[in-house]
């Protein structure tokens, strides 16, 4: 939830594109636990669920929309493509993807990617910027985290 909480206040919603975050893990690592705090910091007012079974999940946010996609029940690219997301890759708009691997070339790159690994009573988490959007939220994440210590 700590670091959910982080990549909410470190994103930024400027330029003309969308932020993707993309969430690794195995089942129970804590994807959905981490969009629901981001989610949450961004000023989601409903309750966040877990897209597991919808699919997709939309929120309205104080900046923009926030997208949340389960792709684990996919088989391939093409099933992403038959959702109709195309619209939301709009600026102002914030993909949170769990499982994005099963979407294949379907989805845009991410400007970050999460791994969580659960350990034990614990989580770990593996974080890369994967463009040069990310390479900026990922410094702003590691200053928070910085200052916090």
């Amino acid at each position: 939830m700590r670091l959910g909480a982080a990549l909410g206040h470190s994103c930024t919603w400027g330029g003309d594109a969308p932020r993707l975050l993309f969430l690794s893990g195995e089942l129970g690592a804590g994807k959905t636990t981490l969009a629901a705090a981001m989610l949450e910091v961004l000023g989601a007012t409903e309750t966040v669920r877990s897209p597991s079974y919808a699919l997709v999940e939309t929120y309205a946010l104080r900046e923009g929309l926030g997208v949340h996609v389960d792709c684990y029940r996919l088989s391939d690219a093409q099933e992403f493509e038959q959702l109709g997301l195309r619209d939301y890759f709009a600026p102002r708009t914030l993909w949170l993807v769990e499982w994005p691997e099963r979407a294949g070339a379907a989805l845009p790159p991410a400007d970050l990617t999460v791994c969580l690994r659960a350990l034990g009573k614990g989580r770990s988490a593996e974080i890369e910027a994967a463009s040069r959007v990310g390479e900026g939220w990922l410094a702003r994440l590691q200053d928070a985290f910085a200052r916090q210590s």
